[in-house]
């Protein structure tokens, strides 16, 4: 992995690493963001769960 980001630090073609810190924070963004909707989702089935059995 180390080498990697060696290399794309080197190489002057192709993309900046501007671009790719871009591309990291939307990928962050979308991650983060199912994270929540799931886990919220998740928590809600687990009451209503909880509640039936309850």
């Amino acid at each position: 992995m180390l080498e990697v980001l060696r290399n794309v630090w080197r190489d002057d073609e192709g993309q900046d690493i501007a671009e790719y810190a871009v591309m990291l924070a939307v990928i962050l963004v979308i991650v983060v963001g199912t994270i929540r909707l799931v886990g919220s989702n998740a928590n809600t089935v687990f009451s209503q769960t909880a509640s039936a059995i309850g």
